[in-house]
C-alpha cells in the first residue's frame, strides 16, 4: 500500500476525500489514505507547499495564487482534479437581511435584484458592512466580488472583507463581529439553524457551475509520482460518483458528521447534499438544484478556461498585474492532461477539449468526448455575460462597461 496524506478543511465538499478513504476506493487502488484535518486555508496551503502532505483539498483560486506567488514565494501547483462545483452561500445577519426583500426565496431566486438591494442597504446600515470570507483567494470571495461589482459596489471600498476560517463564521456572526459571510457548507446551514443568519444568495445562482475546490499537489511531486497520482485520481473519480448518487446521501452525511471530519449534525450536512435548504429558521426548505455537484456533467474535469476565469478576476481586482507569462502560468494550474492520463481506459467520459467558453450554456448540451457520452450542464453567470478564455482582455473590458 502506498501511503498518501491529504490536508483538508471540515467542509461538506471534502466528501470525495472522505468517501475515498471510508468506502475503500483508495484502498482498492493500493493507497493508504490519511486525511489531515486543519482549521484554515492558509494552514492547508502551507502544509502542501512545505511538503507535510502530498496533496490538499484546496480553493481553486488559491492554487492559482500560490503558483503566481501572490502573498508568498511562487510554488508551482498542479490541480488535476476538481472535487466539486458550487456548494457555497452568502448568509447575512437578520439585521442586514431585513433591508433586502422580506421573502428569502425571492432574494435567492433573483440575484440581480438582491445585488441592487444590497447596494442600497450599505448606506443605511449602522456601519460599513463587514462580510466574512474564508480566504482572499477563495472561490467564494471571487464570486462575491463578481456579484457585488455587478451592482456597482466596490468590494475594496464599500464593504469590509474579513478573512476567517469557515468553522468560525457562525460564532463571529453570533458575536456581531461580522454582518454576514460567504462560505461552503455546512456553515450557512448551521447559522440558519441557530437563528442568527439568513441565506441571501446561493453560489449556484450566481454561476451555475462555479469552480470550487480542487485536489492540489505540488507540480514537482506530480511529475515524480505519476503512478501514485493516477491511482489517487481513479479512486477519487469513483468516490465522487458515489457521493453524487442521492441513494448514498444519508450514509455520506453520517460519515461527514464524524468528529474527525466535519463534526456537525448529519441533518444539517444533508441539506446541501440534497439541494433542499431552509433560508431562514422556521421556513420550509427551498429547492436549489445543483447546489453542490460532485461528479455529474464533467464536474471533476479541470477546465483550463476556469483557471483563466480565476486569473481574469485576479487581474480585475488588481491582485496580479496582467502579463502573458502570468496568464500562461494560471492556465497551466488546471492539469487536464494529468486527468486524461489517469482516467484513460476507465470508461469515464471526458471532454475532447480542455477549454470552453464559460457561461455560454443555457441548456444541457451533448459534448464531444474521447469515450462514452457526455452532457455538459448549464453554466450561465447570473448577469448573462460569457467568458471567452481566448480573449481575457476583451472580457475585462466588457466588465468595465457593464
Amino acid at each position: 500500500m502506498t501511503p498518501l496524506a491529504i490536508a483538508f478543511l471540515p467542509l461538506t465538499d471534502s466528501a470525495p476525500l472522505v468517501a475515498a478513504r471510508e468506502r475503500g476506493f483508495a484502498e482498492a487502488e493500493g493507497i493508504s489514505l490519511r486525511l489531515v484535518r486543519d482549521t484554515s486555508w492558509a494552514a492547508v496551503r502551507d502544509r502542501l507547499v512545505y511538503g507535510q502532505v502530498q496533496c490538499a483539498h484546496l480553493l481553486a483560486p488559491l492554487a492559482v495564487a500560490v503558483t503566481l506567488g501572490l502573498s508568498q514565494a511562487p510554488c508551482p501547483i498542479a490541480a488535476p482534479f476538481k472535487l466539486n462545483d458550487n456548494g457555497n452561500a452568502l448568509t447575512l445577519s437578520s439585521e442586514l437581511a431585513a433591508a433586502l426583500d422580506p421573502d428569502p426565496r425571492n432574494r435567492v431566486a433573483d440575484p440581480i435584484a438582491t445585488a441592487h438591494d444590497f447596494a442600497a442597504a450599505i448606506g443605511l446600515h449602522r456601519r460599513k458592512p463587514i462580510i466574512g470570507i474564508v480566504h482572499r483567494f477563495s472561490s467564494h470571495a471571487m464570486m462575491l466580488r463578481y456579484w457585488l461589482g455587478y451592482a456597482g459596489i466596490n468590494p475594496d471600498r464599500d464593504v469590509t472583507l474579513r478573512v476567517l476560517p469557515p468553522s468560525l463564521m457562525t460564532q463571529a456572526l453570533r458575536l456581531g463581529e461580522i454582518d454576514g459571510f460567504i462560505a461552503g457548507e455546512p456553515w450557512s446551514s448551521v447559522s440558519v439553524a441557530e437563528g442568527i443568519g439568513e441565506i441571501a444568495a446561493a453560489g449556484v445562482n450566481i454561476w451555475q457551475r462555479g469552480v470550487e475546490k480542487v485536489l492540489a499537489t505540488r507540480t514537482d511531486w506530480a511529475e515524480a509520482h505519476g503512478d501514485d497520482l493516477d491511482r489517487l485520481l481513479r479512486a477519487l473519480d469513483r468516490a465522487a460518483a458515489w457521493c453524487d448518487d442521492p441513494a448514498n446521501h444519508e450514509e455520506l452525511a453520517a460519515l461527514l458528521a464524524r468528529p474527525e471530519y466535519v463534526d456537525q449534525a448529519p441533518s444539517l450536512i444533508g441539506q446541501a447534499l440534497s439541494g433542499r435548504m431552509p433560508l431562514r429558521r422556521g421556513d420550509e426548505p427551498v429547492s436549489l438544484p445543483d447546489f453542490l455537484v460532485f461528479h455529474r456533467g464533467a464536474a471533476n474535469f479541470p477546465w483550463r478556461s476556469q483557471a483563466l476565469w480565476i486569473y481574469s478576476q485576479l487581474v480585475r481586482w488588481q491582485m496580479v498585474a496582467p502579463s502573458p507569462e502570468a496568464e500562461r502560468a494560471a492556465a497551466g494550474v488546471f492539469r487536464s492532461d494529468l486527468y486524461r492520463r489517469a482516467l484513460a481506459g476507465s470508461g469515464v467520459a471526458m471532454p475532447g477539449a480542455s477549454m470552453k467558453v464559460e457561461g455560454a450554456l443555457a441548456q444541457p448540451m451533448p459534448a464531444a468526448s474521447h469515450q462514452g457520452t457526455l452532457t455538459l450542464a448549464p453554466d450561465r453567470f447570473f448577469d448573462g455575460l460569457a467568458f471567452d478564455p481566448e480573449d481575457v482582455a476583451g472580457y475585462l473590458e466588457a466588465l468595465r462597461q457593464s
